[in-house]
């Protein structure tokens, strides 16, 4: 992830963000911090996304361009914190366990 003070360029991947994201969704997900920011045409904005689906692309460049901002401008901190812009999604799939089918589906039992 990049930014330089320009004029809004946004490109994810080469691409401008219209054109990498199909969605309305991802591409507003991917805009917040620059919105929350209210520096919508104030930075040009670089970033590289490889892995995962769509969202989690999305999701992957919100949070990238979020910690950007911070870096250039410290005073956003609580302005992207409040948004909850600053803070990572945990979640991650589950390992399957040795002895079930899943991560917790067990083996079919018949009683009789």
């Amino acid at each position: 992830m990049r930014i330089y003070p320009g004029s809004g360029n946004f490109l994810i991947n080469k691409r401008q963000v219209e054109d990498y994201f199909k969605s309305e969704r991802d591409r507003r997900e991917a805009r917040a911090p620059l919105a929350a920011a209210k520096m919508a045409t104030s930075y040009d904005i670089w970033a590289n996304v490889a892995g995962g689906g769509s969202s989690g692309q999305a999701d992957a460049v919100k949070l990238g361009l979020a910690r950007a901002l911070v870096k250039a401008v410290p005073e956003l901190t609580a302005a992207l914190r409040e948004n909850g812009l600053l803070t990572r999604d945990a979640r991650i799939k589950e390992r399957k366990k040795f002895g079930l089918r899943g991560a917790r589906r067990g083996m079919q039992w018949a009683k009789r």
